[in-house]
């Protein structure tokens, strides 16, 4: 298991942000928690620092709706980004959505892990940590 995680969690939502980094920072293998609250924000940090792997995540938690850029617009940027990245990062998708809509269409997003119906419990982000 990899002692020095970074994760970035891009959500507008302020008590699933404050639950999300206080479960974090109870494992010890994270090292950095970087939160944005919308997709542009978080795409900005991306590309400033696109070369520098140290800074960029290791794994990306990522809600749907959001204002200014959501988490759909965000992917189709990203995955532009990737052959410029030097580090690959891990997309997991998560959201209050439970409709099927979201489901089929993050299902065609290949660079996405998975599809996490919050709340994420301890015990699968235990685990998500220990595949990385």
């Amino acid at each position: 298991m990899n002692n020095n995680i970074n994760v970035c969690i891009i959500d507008d939502d302020d008590v699933f942000q404050y639950t999300i980094l206080h479960t974090l920072q109870v494992h010890k293998s994270v090292n950095n928690i970087i939160p944005f609250t919308d997709g542009a924000e978080a795409m900005t940090f991306l590309k400033a620092n696109i070369n520098n792997d140290h800074e960029l995540p290791d794994i990306i938690f990522l809600d749907i709706n959001m204002p200014v850029m959501d988490g759909y617009g965000f992917m189709q940027q990203y995955v532009k980004l990737i052959p410029e990245m030097v580090k690959k990062i891990t997309v997991y998708i998560l959201s209050s959505s439970v409709d099927l809509v979201d489901f089929d269409k993050t299902k065609e997003i290949s660079e996405v892990k998975d599809y996490i119906v919050k709340p994420i419990r301890d015990n699968q982000l235990t685990k998500i940590l220990a595949e990385l």
